[in-house]
């Protein structure tokens, strides 16, 4: 007993000898694990202070940073992409289910498992496999001018084939994400065969050229050049609340025709697949998508909260709708296609 006992003395003596550094040496990799524990990196597609203001609060709420990297939403998965097992990402944030397919397909996410997540966001606005949730609903509702065209001929999407419409129908270029997702909505409720004549009909009206802007093709309503077109309701809101007088001016002229069903698309959030934290991700995700802190993450784009209509005015004074069944991943499974149909009609 005496031996080991002195052995172990001598051992620890030998610790406090040669002691600092060894020891250094053995909770510095712990250390360094604690500390990154305390900041989570986003790569996100939006850009608005009012998302800054969120992350600061749920900075004070938990104690994890949040570092932020902005840019454009393709930008940001081939970032992401590129970077492989080096990515400091641990969140990756951007819109429309194409997006996020595109993501998924090129292994971006890991599976997370959050009952909070689960309560909080629809099953149809998350991957069934836990890989991206939703943060926000984008509606894309028909938008008329009502001196060109009379609002209660337009009840679906598919009335934009009507004749009486050639020439008054301004779209959305085939690039469009927005554009190539409800396509994808059509094509997923109504088959490929309904699609295709819709697709042919409806492309027959527009009036050449097609938009690369939502912001110009609502203004473009409003000025009376077309008298019906495709938009997300956020760029009708940022107009009518603007502070140039003439946006505001020409965005009353607009109308918003909910069509039933109305085409929901999302932003949408996803932890990362090389994520050194994963759990402050996942904490992140949960704080953005909860009723409280949703509704403000919404606001900050005149967009509308995974659940409910939120309390946005200008958004309350369009009305509520009756959203497409058609879940985010089916839109996403069934992007190429879509892409694919519109090609062929002419969809420029």
């Amino acid at each position: 007993m005496m031996p080991s006992l002195l052995n172990a003395r001598g051992l620890g003596l030998g610790l406090a000898a040669t002691g600092g550094l060894g020891l250094i040496c053995a909770i510095h990799p712990v250390a360094q694990a604690q500390n990154r524990t305390q900041v989570v990196n986003v790569y996100s597609g939006r850009h608005y202070n009012t998302d800054k203001e969120l992350y600061a609060q749920f900075t004070r709420q938990t104690g994890i940073q949040v570092k932020l990297i902005e840019g454009k939403d393709d930008d940001m998965i081939e970032r992401l992409r590129r970077e492989g097992a080096n990515s400091p990402a641990d969140l990756l944030i951007t819109v429309d289910a194409a997006r996020l397919q595109r993501a998924k397909e090129l292994n971006l996410f890991r599976p997370i498992q959050s009952a909070a997540l689960n309560r909080d966001v629809p099953a149809n606005l998350r991957d069934p496999g836990g890989q991206w949730f939703a943060l926000t609903r984008r509606a894309r509702p028909v938008m008329v001018n009502p001196a060109q065209v009379n609002p209660n001929l337009i009840r679906t999407y598919g009335d934009l084939a009507r004749p009486d419409l050639k020439g008054k129908l301004c779209m959305r270029d085939r690039a469009s994400v927005y554009s190539q997702s409800l396509t994808a909505d059509v094509l997923q409720r109504a088959g490929k065969a309904t699609t295709e004549r819709w697709l042919k009909g409806m492309v027959a009206n527009v009036k050449q050229p097609f938009f690369t802007s939502d912001t110009t093709m609502v203004r473009a309503v409003g000025q009376g050049s077309c008298g019906a077109a495709v938009a997300n309701t956020y760029y009708l809101a940022r107009l009518l609340t603007s502070d140039n007088a003439a946006d505001k001016a020409t965005a009353r002229k607009v109308r918003v025709v909910w069509v039933n069903p109305t085409h929901v698309n999302i932003t949408g959030g996803g932890v990362t697949r090389n994520a050194g934290n994963p759990e402050g991700a996942r904490r992140l995700l949960e704080f953005l998508s909860s009723p409280t802190s949703g509704e403000g993450y919404a606001a900050a784009n005149n967009e509308y909260p995974v659940k409910g209509w939120g309390n946005n005015p200008t958004l309350k004074s369009f009305g509520t709708f009756t959203a497409s069944p058609v879940t985010i991943q089916q839109l996403g499974a069934l992007n190429r296609e879509a892409v694919q149909l519109m090609q062929q009609a002419g969809w420029k």
